[in-house]
């Protein structure tokens, strides 16, 4: 495919991209990879039966008139009748020239971070480097791409919309691999483990398609600022995104703008512990998604999702929505909980719902008498610790994502030598005393033990026959169990134990949450005691530096006011 502009060379019948030609490069692919099927590609990794498979043939590519690069979506279909499969990962993957973009690293942990011990660039010597690092949520995953400063040219991949994009807004995804390679990643289980693997069962029928999405290549002048291609990329991005849905797919399973629907409404909070009015859902995310119970759209991989963020006055418009019955959820930062109305939205080609106002009753039982952070689904604000000086990564320097530097699980047992958090309401700050992370204490080189994080709380007064409420969010889990003791730490059974949970491994991969978890644990009055109680959580498995959980929000409850 040439256009004047850039030459993509394809083989056929596979689709494999062997080629790109852009200003003056005869290749920005990685040519000295002998393998022409291992440059630029659709990756499916599915599995059925025992066994597994990388391959399949469905991809298409579109070039344009005068555009400064090419699109590529594809469709997937499973028809009845044909066995059940599940669909570990797919995604679009280009490997870039390393000579172009080069890396020299040494493996850490785990193969994909590596310490540079011989980079190109000498001021990168000692740091880290880990495709991790470089993970993004799905709302901010527009584009991301590589610079080659000789010549000074960008490669860029443009997601326009999240619509194929499995788990909503918060799902987190790759974006680039140590190598280099710049990846499009439509399904995963990343950051939230088999959850978010779609299983197909025997002769179920299945279609979706995913992208399309933009491989953009933009160039400076020699002596002109190479950074400045950042600024165009994200430019051609605005573009893109609001060309979505695109005109050109020839395909009657790519519906127009015509053919989709739009819907909007007005979402409001009542929590009546909080105030005694309805109060505007500023900031809420509000989707269409299939149907299913209220937050179930974190764990749906297998059809399509619209998702808005609602304005300071909770008000909330999704276009171009696929015909279809969803039902709408939300959330909403600052409560916790998941909304879900209780009727299906029915989206029809060109239709145009007005939805009444809608009332989001978040859970409450009775009045907060302490809490410990913000119910953001997230542990950002938490004390996150500088990393070990071996293992930096000066990208995260004095930046918002700190939690992305290498190794912060192992910071734990050296800030914590003589036991573990001890947080006392009201004295405490939990932006320096709570650690973002429940892990593992290591012993030694080999074996790990399990934590106990202890919440010192005190109450004037205790109603021994009424019912208090403990609320604990959670951020992340791997692999982990949390148990809950009040005031006696000894018991072998406790109040609350949340069973083995989560693999979403996001302390490993750098993550500051997986997926959330919301836990109520009530409390019998005549097991707490006026004056000091004690709260004793328990993270109990420990064969690995990186089981633990995350904490989003702990909160508790008072017996509820009778009217």
């Amino acid at each position: 495919m040439d256009n004047g502009i850039l030459q993509v060379t394809l083989l056929v019948p596979d689709g494999i991209v062997t080629g790109i030609k852009y200003n003056g490069v005869d290749n920005l692919l990685e040519i000295l990879n002998d393998d022409e099927t291992n440059r630029g590609y659709w990756d499916v990794v599915w599995s059925s039966g025992g066994t597994k498979g990388t391959t399949g043939i469905f991809e298409r590519f579109i070039m344009l008139k005068g555009s400064s690069g090419f699109y590529s979506y594809a469709i997937y279909e499973h028809l009845e009748g044909w066995p059940g499969f599940n669909l570990d990962e797919t995604r679009i993957a280009f490997k870039l020239r390393k000579d172009k973009l080069p890396d020299r690293g040494q493996p850490l942990a785990y193969p994909e971070a590596v310490l540079l011990v011989n980079p190109v660039e000498p001021e990168f010597k000692g740091e880290v480097d880990d495709k991790y690092q470089y993970s993004c949520e799905d709302k901010d995953l527009k584009v991301h791409g590589w610079i080659c400063m000789d010549p000074p040219l960008g490669f860029w991949i443009i997601i326009p919309s999240d619509e194929f994009r499995s788990g909503g807004p918060l799902k987190q995804n790759l974006t680039s691999h140590v190598g280099p390679t710049a990846l499009s990643v439509f399904l995963s289980a990343h950051y939230a483990g088999e959850d978010l693997v779609p299983k197909f069962g025997d002769g179920e029928p299945w279609k979706k398609v995913f992208g399309p999405v933009f491989i953009y290549l933009n160039y400076v002048n020699e002596g002109e600022d190479p950074l400045t291609l950042w600024e165009d990329a994200k430019e051609q991005m605005l573009i893109e995104v609001e060309s979505w849905p695109y005109s050109f797919p020839a395909s009657e399973d790519f519906p127009s703008s015509s053919q989709r629907g739009n819907i909007s409404g007005r979402l409001l909070v009542q929590d009546r512990y909080f105030k005694d009015y309805k109060i505007s859902a500023s900031g809420a995310y509000v989707g269409l998604a299939p149907p299913g119970e209220a937050g179930s759209w974190q764990r749906e991989c297998k059809d399509y999702q619209f998702w808005t963020k609602a304005d300071e006055e909770g008000y909330y418009v999704i276009s171009d929505i696929r015909a279809g019955d969803y039902n709408l959820y939300a959330f909403v930062p600052g409560f916790i909980g998941d909304y879900k109305s209780d009727i299906k939205v029915t989206i029809t080609s060109g239709c145009s719902i007005e939805i009444d106002d809608l009332v989001f009753e978040p859970p409450r039982n009775g009045p907060t008498l302490w809490e410990i952070g913000i119910p953001d689904r997230s542990a950002r604000e938490f004390y996150i610790p500088d990393p070990d000086p071996k293992y930096i990564n000066k990208l995260f320097v004095n930046h918002p994502d700190k939690f992305r530097q290498y190794g912060l699980w192992e910071r734990y047992t050296g800030l914590y030598p003589n036991g573990d958090i001890v947080f006392t309401v009201g004295e405490s700050d939990y932006k320096k005393d709570w650690f973002f992370a429940q892990v593992t204490r290591k012993r030694d080189e080999k074996t790990y033990i399990g934590t106990t994080w202890q919440i010192k709380f005190k109450l004037d007064s205790v109603k021994q026959k009424e019912i208090y409420t403990l609320r604990v969010a959670l951020a992340s889990a791997a692999q982990a169990e949390l148990q809950v003791r009040v005031n006696d730490s000894s018991t072998n059974t406790p109040l609350f134990s949340s069973g083995v949970i989560g693999k979403d491994n996001a302390i490993a991969r750098h993550g500051i949450h997986g997926l959330h978890w919301l836990f109520n644990v009530n409390l019998q009055g005549n097991i707490l005691v006026e004056g000091e109680n004690t709260i004793y959580l328990t993270q109990a498995n420990s064969t690995s530096p990186f089981q633990g959980i995350m904490y989003d929000y702990i909160r508790l409850e008072g017996p509820p006011y009778h009217d």
